[in-house]
This record gives structure tokens, C-alpha cells and sequence, in this order.
């Protein structure tokens, strides 16, 4: 790379950086952002998509097309580390994700998390294959209908995912599906957040919450997206390290990047031998593999107190503020509103299917705690596991119920899973069609049911090895 592409580079990450900064201000002035807890990164992409050229052409601000096509490829591969320090700091032992911290109610939550997102899956392929025969004039691409699970479900941050697996596959229309993703996870979070308080309200004023006996204001900083207040500001995270050596954030990135480049290599290795069934599978999905043999040797040579957990998310949370900023500020507008009816068909069947699924699953197999579970569910199926703590935060604004742990490490199991179906899933439907994906996603739909209904058992089980 050149020094003019260098520099071309670092405008890029200027421009939005000042994007991330009015989202930020925005965030706090705005009331609606607040109460719908808008990242800035959302809001900030959507500054840069709406005065940008991408839309009014030469009467918008007039970025460079070079600096366009850098922000719709840079999702893609931003969220390789994001998906990389997935597994770092996992602990099989003590006080990580233990056996004996399986319970009953943690298989029931990735049961139902995984339940949702197969149905997503349905209502996309269902949708799909509608228009494809009712509407063959606008010509959906082949893989069409992913979008909806992926960005409800995922968030923004997918969006990079599918435009780093489609661009990986040669797929001429990846930056047009990424763009759908973008707009589908726009809708989920929204949406979400709306159907979420409105649902928190009427429970509580029914009595049906288990601590909230009357709708409450959302604190204000919350709300806002910032801390003023010193004593309230919390650590961003230990330093593992002295920095006299070398600082704890550039060593917990520096083990992130060298599991990615490891996977560059051995992504590039599969396909110059061209060796069959390697050569589809994702860079995100090698560095996610990577990083679990990287944890494991480094758990095995007692060297894992040296991740800390919170240092870990907050760079990869860096790297999807920047990638999501990136993604909305690029999005091919007009090639989506090809797909506008599709898509809103998706997203309004989205919301029904996965308010009443969620709501049905957790009210007839948890014991306790139903509609706390069920907002917690709701919310990361519709926008980020974030969406969800936040519903349940007004809920339960101390975390006094037991939901807190069972979610957050159904999730983690959940979202692995998802990254390791995503290119089965794609390579299924763009290899052998509607039919076979469709009784793929009911199987699975299917499965994690029947997981919800012996979670017991398999707790159990699990406990007792």
C-alpha cells in the first residue's frame, strides 16, 4: 500500500470519526435517540449516508468514491477481530463457563435464541421464494432472505459479516446484500426497542413483571450514552500488563490480529491447493477456529488471567462502532429500494413472528422470571445482545433476578453457533435451492425446541462429566 492510499485511509477514518462524534452528541441532545437507545455509530453512519453523495449525488457533500467504496469494504474486514475475540478468555474451568454453571435455564435460553433465529430464517427463505414467483421482475439475488435473521438477530455488526462472506465467494451483489442486512438490523432496532418498552408497560401495569410494579424512567446518563459524573464512571478494564513492556490494549489486540493473520494464512493455503469444502468456508469462520486453539494454549500454559474480558470487548466493541458507521454511510440506497417490498415484508412478519415465539417459548417452559427472559430474548433478536440487557435493565434495574447470568451465557453459545451455520446455511441455499434449506431451517427450528424441552436432562448431563 502507498503512502497516497495511506493517507486516503486515514481520511477515511477521520470522516468517520467526526460521524461517531455527532451520533455521540446526538445520542444525548435528541429525546427520541435516547429513549430508543440509538447507537451513535447508527446514527452517525445515517448523517454521513443522508448529506453524503450516496443519496443526492453531486448536491451532497461531496466525499470521494474512493473514500465510498473504502467504507463498504471495511466492514468486512473490521469484523474479523470482532468475531476472532469471540473465544479469547473463554474459561472451561472454575469460574469461566463451567459445567457447574450449566443450568437447565441456560440450555432453555440458547434453546429459544436459537429457536427465533431458525424462524427468521423461514420467514426470509418464505418471503423470498413469494416475490420470486409473484414478482419476478425484480429479480432477487440468489441469496436473498438471510438478511433478516442476520440483521435482526446480529445487528449492524453482521452486516460486515455477509459482505465479508459473499465478497470471499465472488458474489457480484455482496455489497447490495450487505446494504439489506444494514437495513434490516435499522428496522430491528428499532423496532425492538419500541415493542419492548410498549410490551414492559402494559406487563407491569397488569402485574405481570417480578420486581417492576410500575413503569420507571430509564436513567438519564443511560439514556444519554454518557457519564459526567466521576464516581459513577466505570473501568474500562484491567491492565493485564506493565506498560513499561507493553500496553494491556496493545497486547490483548496484538493476539487478536496474529489469530487473524494465522487465519489469512491458512485461508489462502486452502485455496491455492484448491482443497475441496476449505475453500468456502469464510475468513471470519478460520479466525474464530483460530482463536479457540489460541485460548486453549493459552488456558493450558496458565496464561489466561492474562485476557481480561472487558479490555477484549471494548476492541472489538472500537473496531464495530467503526465498522457500523462504515456500513450505514455507504449504503447503496437506490440498489435496496429495488428490494423495499420484500424487505418491509420480512421485517413486519419479523416483528410478529418473533414477539409471539419468544413471548410463547419462555412463558411455557421457564419456571420463573417468563417475561424478563422473554425481553432479554426479544431484544437481542431484534438488535444486539446491548437491546436485550438494556429491556431487561428496566425490568430488573439491579439485576436481582437470576436472568442476567442465564442470558449472557446462552448468548455466547448462541452467537458461536450462528457464525459456524451462517456458510452451511448460504452454501445449502445457493448449491441445492429453496426446498432443501427450507427443511434445513425447520430441522433446526425443530431441534432447538426438543433442546428447550430436555434442557433438564442435559444439564444434567453435562453437569455430572
Amino acid at each position: 500500500m502507498s503512502s497516497a492510499q495511506l493517507t486516503q485511509l486515514m481520511y477515511c477514518f477521520s470522516v468517520l470519526s467526526v460521524l461517531l462524534l455527532l451520533g455521540t452528541y446526538l445520542r444525548g441532545a435528541v429525546p427520541m435517540f435516547r429513549k430508543l437507545f440509538l447507537p451513535a455509530s447508527v446514527i452517525g453512519g445515517f448523517i454521513g449516508l443522508l448529506a453524503g453523495p450516496v443519496i443526492w449525488g453531486s448536491a451532497g457533500i461531496p466525499f470521494p468514491k474512493e473514500w465510498i467504496s473504502t467504507w463498504a469494504a471495511l466492514p468486512g474486514i473490521l469484523i474479523i477481530p470482532v468475531v476472532a475475540s469471540v473465544p479469547l478468555g473463554m474459561k472451561f474451568g472454575g469460574t469461566g463457563i463451567s459445567a457447574g454453571r450449566t443450568s437447565a435455564n441456560i440450555v432453555k435460553m440458547f434453546g429459544v435464541l436459537m429457536a427465533v433465529c431458525a424462524a427468521q430464517m423461514l420467514i426470509g427463505l418464505v418471503v423470498r421464494e413469494f416475490f420470486m414467483t409473484a414478482k419476478p421482475e425484480l429479480s432477487l439475488y440468489p441469496a436473498f432472505g438471510f438478511e433478516l435473521s442476520q440483521g435482526f438477530s446480529g445487528g449492524h455488526g453482521t452486516a460486515g459479516v455477509i459482505g465479508s462472506f459473499y465478497k470471499g465467494l465472488d458474489l457480484s451483489y455482496w455489497e447490495i446484500a450487505q446494504g439489506v442486512t444494514t437495513t434490516t438490523a435499522t428496522f430491528g432496532i428499532v423496532g425492538g426497542m419500541i415493542i419492548g418498552i410498549a410490551a414492559i408497560n402494559i406487563a407491569a401495569r397488569r402485574g405481570r413483571t417480578a420486581i417492576l410494579k410500575k413503569p420507571g424512567d430509564i436513567p438519564l446518563d443511560m439514556g444519554k450514552g454518557f457519564q459526567r459524573d466521576p464516581s459513577k464512571q466505570k473501568s474500562l478494564g484491567l491492565e493485564t500488563t506493565y506498560n513499561s513492556s507493553i500496553e494491556s490494549i496493545s497486547f490483548h489486540m496484538s493476539i487478536i490480529l496474529v489469530g487473524c493473520g494465522i487465519a489469512f494464512v491458512i485461508m489462502n493455503a486452502a485455496k491455492t491447493h484448491k482443497i475441496p469444502g476449505l475453500m468456502q468456508i469464510p475468513i471470519w469462520a478460520y479466525s474464530i477456529l483460530v482463536m479457540f486453539v489460541v485460548n486453549f494454549i493459552m488456558q493450558k500454559f496458565g496464561l489466561g488471567n492474562l485476557i481480561d474480558n472487558k479490555t477484549k470487548s471494548r476492541i472489538a466493541g472500537v473496531c464495530s462502532d467503526y465498522a457500523i458507521a462504515a456500513a450505514i454511510a455507504s449504503m447503496p440506497v437506490r440498489a435496496i429500494m429495488q428490494y423495499i417490498a420484500p424487505i418491509l415484508s420480512m421485517v413486519v412478519i419479523g416483528y410478529v413472528v418473533t414477539y409471539s415465539l419468544t413471548m410463547f417459548l419462555c412463558r411455557k417452559f421457564f419456571d420463573n422470571c417468563q417475561f424478563e427472559r422473554g425481553m432479554a430474548i426479544l431484544g437481542t433478536c431484534t438488535g444486539v445482545f446491548l437491546t436485550g440487557l438494556m429491556l431487561l435493565k428496566i425490568c430488573d434495574p439491579d439485576y436481582e433476578l437470576p436472568v442476567l447470568n442465564d442470558y449472557s451465557v446462552g448468548f455466547s453459545f448462541t452467537s458461536v453457533l450462528n457464525f459456524v451455520l451462517l456458510p452451511i446455511t448460504v452454501n445449502l441455499l445457493l448449491q441445492y435451492g429453496f426446498g432443501l434449506n427450507l427443511a434445513y431451517q425447520a430441522g433446526l427450528l425443530v431441534a432447538s425446541v426438543a433442546l428447550i424441552i430436555f434442557a433438564g436432562k442435559i444439564s444434567k448431563s453435562v453437569a455430572a462429566k
